[in-house]
């Protein structure tokens, strides 16, 4: 399950682990991830229950890019061609 939100400067996603139906217990769930959208950055974030503290990932707009080329892309090194 996940939700949008649109906040005056950025677009906030959060993905919320849940368990399919009949699943209870079959595994622990994961705190939510809750990723913020800026015009130059995202932000991910999501609460560690280990240390207490709330972990967060900084990507540029074109890492972010990168990302979602590799995630389509076998092995390899690749670079992306900016325009």
């Amino acid at each position: 399950m996940f939700t949008i939100e649109h906040d005056f400067d950025a677009t906030v996603i959060t993905l919320i682990d849940e368990l399919p139906e009949g699943e209870a217990g079959a595994r622990p769930l994961n705190e939510d991830v809750v990723i913020q959208s800026f015009d130059d950055r995202v932000v991910i974030e999501q609460y560690d229950p280990d240390t207490g503290e709330l972990s967060q990932i900084l990507l540029t707009i074109e890492q972010l890019e990168e990302l979602r080329a590799a995630l389509n892309l076998p092995e390899g090194n690749y670079r992306l061609e900016r325009r």
